[in-house]
């Protein structure tokens, strides 16, 4: 899995005043939990802006006035009239140590189905699984090129190795649907058949 860094300042004081200072200083409060001890700091707002606006999942090596925390982002909290970043929870990555996460699809390929007048519709964006750090990969990635109308790939058809997914097998993921006027083109072809004037018989001397 990919990994970005940001520096970050230990919290001292928790309560609710110092998170309102640190809001008003551009700083966002945050909390890191899973390893020995859960450790609080605070980072620039600015700092988050590529993890957070981003369909891409990453691993935060988040050094803390020194100290160097491998984390994934856990939950974010969001100011509900400004959408400003007020808090974030994260949880530290453990070598071994399997957690649980979300990861980006990511599609491949033009649907023949598509090609033909079908509609594509993405159902899931993200699928949930469990991991070790070391096998988090950074998207589970499907070629959709040879899907025809009608045709769905559910969750158990994903192919996986060396990591568990835990959204329900029977989920759709993908699926191209039926557009109005659509005519599959092997039915099209039938029927043109069908419409052509039979060819007229030889007049009789």
């Amino acid at each position: 899995m990919k990994s970005v860094s940001i520096s970050a300042e230990k919290r001292v004081d928790l309560g609710k005043k110092e998170a309102k200072a640190l809001r008003a200083a551009g700083k966002v409060p945050c909390v890191v939990y899973g390893g020995e001890t859960v450790q609080h700091f605070s980072a620039t707002e600015i700092a988050f802006n590529n993890l957070v606006y981003t369909p891409n999942v990453y691993a935060v090596a988040i050094d803390i006035e020194g100290t160097t925390v491998n984390a994934l982002i856990k939950d974010i909290q969001f100011h509900p009239v400004t959408d400003r970043i007020i808090h974030i929870d994260f949880i530290e990555l453990t070598p071994g140590q399997s957690v649980n996460t979300e990861i980006p699809v990511v599609l491949n390929g033009n649907a023949i189905g598509v090609r033909n007048g079908g509609k594509l519709r993405k159902t899931l964006r993200k699928l949930s699984v469990r991991a070790t750090p070391e096998n988090l990969p950074d998207a589970v990635t499907l070629d959709i090129s040879t899907m025809k109308i009608g045709e769905k790939i559910y969750v158990r058809d994903v192919e996986v190795s060396g990591f568990d997914i835990l959204t329900s097998g029977n989920a759709v993921i993908v699926a191209v649907k039926t557009a109005r006027n659509v005519v599959d083109e092997e039915e099209e072809g039938e029927e043109e058949a069908a419409d052509a004037p039979a060819a007229e018989a030889p007049a009789a001397e």
